[in-house]
């Protein structure tokens, strides 16, 4: 049994703040102000000014390729061309191999202010393939070598542009597929185990991952049950089967689809692909893609509805945002809901139409409020791109006065996931009006990240009976003003009661505590 005592930060309905919390076997037992007599007299953990909370979730990475990535070559933090063609030039001597990913490149913050080319990774390395994706994990640049590693068939998709060595749409999809399907699934494992032990330190004790990348026989989404399943802390992972064929989402019976990559609706603003109603400020030519007809979304959405999966939409453009919209509601009206917990990924530039429909369907958006702060895409781009849109980008104040629930994501790699930054970021929004309150951005993180899995009899908040996932803070966010959000750390992670420790299980051990871990969620 744990007593804990100071700032209890429940996070429950009522957003109450109770001075005592009693955990015991894995549960929380007790809550409230005042600690009942039988408790008296046992050992008090004081919080001296901290914070406990509950555990943090994200609604929205990419688990196996944010385990993939962090161990290739991370060129985020290179300031120019020589900068990255010196890092390139380090990996190369130090991971032999066929070919080299990367991640994270970037025409904004180098001193050059343009992407790297096919010229420039050829000038780093001829005989090695590479693969550098962009930071926004919609694009990627390879040099000559990697070129001749691609089917033919990929090299004639929309998208592929030798030249330039610039892939999108479908010429990075399916290069993406052919890639995954050279990634050893020996390294993957203790790769995913490693980036949930990084992310366990920073609080969280539960995440929705978008899966379905191209591994062969979807081997990331049978990783991931099987490391789920074995996982011995308590971290809990959700699966969202990226595709819109049903029956590979019903073989592995899972209850939820969608994510982005077969499932995203448009582009993003970084490839200048996201899908707009009016055209580009900069180029009044373009106005981004639909990956989709309005007919293909309809029929998708409204037979997993039917079906009673939860699904998820990719929608970042204002075209795309209203051709996610319509499709749910044609599915309501053909086979009307109770509890589908739908919902939309970014919705970075949302119509009043579509805000107003959001509300009346039960909506709720996964929202990256770190995109509001972020130097690999800076705010100016996003003005000379939009124009005046920019002051309708991701009004999160706005949805939640609609009447729309939101949760809190990181899309990793694209951002790391780190629920208190995207929390001060929430905080601090650059438009006025926009920024939520600390209870409401805590709320983005915890009970409503835990509702939108059906977690939420279990988990998302301090409550009488709920399992123990719980964080301490080195402060009380309360007392602190949105620009000192920033100081926050997370100093202990407890699942079920006990405190974070890494998970280090071997393969065999991973095995046996799956196959006895049958009833485990996903």
């Amino acid at each position: 049994m744990q007593i804990f005592q100071g700032n209890i930060l429940t996070c429950d309905g009522r957003d109450n703040v109770f001075q005592f919390l009693v955990e015991r076997d894995g549960n929380i037992e007790y809550v409230g102000n005042n600690l009942p007599q039988q408790y008296k007299g046992q050992p008090r953990r004081n919080l001296e000014g901290r914070a406990l909370l509950p555990a943090f979730s994200d609604t929205h990475i990419h688990l196996s390729s944010h385990a993939l990535l962090a161990h290739s070559l991370d060129i985020r933090e290179a300031g120019s061309l020589e900068e990255i063609g010196s890092l390139i030039g380090d990996y190369l001597r130090q991971n032999p191999g066929q070919f080299v990913l990367g991640f994270g490149v970037s025409p904004h913050n180098v001193a050059e202010q343009r992407l790297i080319t096919r010229q420039d990774l050829d000038s780093f390395s001829l005989d090695r393939a590479l693969m550098i994706v962009k930071y926004d994990g919609h694009a990627c640049i390879i040099n000559s070598a990697m070129i001749n590693m691609l089917p033919p068939a990929i090299r004639k998709l929309p998208g592929f542009d030798r030249e330039k060595g610039l892939l999108t749409r479908e010429a990075f999809l399916q290069a993406t597929s052919h890639i995954t399907r050279q990634v050893s699934l020996r390294k993957l494992g203790p790769q995913i185990l490693e980036a949930v032990n990084k992310m366990a330190d920073k609080g969280l004790g539960l995440v929705h991952t978008a899966e379905g990348v191209g591994f062969p026989l979807d081997m990331d989404i049978r990783v991931i049950r099987l490391l789920s399943r074995g996982l011995t802390s308590g971290f809990q992972i959700r699966i969202f089967f990226q595709t819109m064929n049903l029956n590979r989402a019903k073989k592995f019976r899972l209850p939820r689809v969608g994510g982005c990559f077969a499932t995203a609706l448009d582009g993003c603003l970084g490839s200048v692909d996201a899908a707009l109603q009016k055209p580009y400020s900069h180029d009044s030519r373009w106005r981004g893609i639909l990956f989709y007809t309005d007919r293909e979304v309809r029929e998708f959405v409204k037979k997993a509805n039917r079906e009673g999966l939860h699904v998820q939409l990719h929608a970042i453009g204002d075209e795309a945002f209203n051709q996610a919209i319509s499709a749910f509601a044609r599915a309501r009206e053909d086979c009307p809901w109770e509890d589908h917990r739908h919902s939309i990924i970014h919705a970075c530039l949302p119509t009043p139409w579509g805000l107003e429909q959001a509300a009346q369907l039960g909506l709720t958006f996964v929202v990256q409020p770190a995109f509001l702060n972020w130097p690999l895409e800076p705010r100016e781009y996003l003005e000379k791109i939009l124009g005046d849109r920019i002051h309708n980008y991701l009004p999160l104040q706005t949805m939640i006065k609609q009447g729309i629930r939101l949760t809190g994501s990181s899309d990793a790699p694209c951002t790391f996931p780190d629920p208190l930054q995207g929390i001060s970021a929430a905080c601090n929004h650059f438009l006025p009006g926009e920024s939520l309150s600390i209870t409401q951005a805590l709320r983005l993180f915890t009970c409503n990240g835990a509702w939108l899995s059906c977690d939420e009899t279990e988990r998302g908040s301090l409550e009488r009976g709920k399992i123990a996932d719980l964080i301490i803070l080195n402060k009380n966010p309360l007392d602190l003003s949105p620009s000192s959000l920033n100081s926050l750390q997370v100093e202990e992670t407890i699942l079920g009661g006990q405190v974070f420790t890494p998970e280090k299980s071997s393969w065999p051990r991973l095995l046996l505590n799956s196959l006895l871990n049958r009833n485990a969620h996903f």
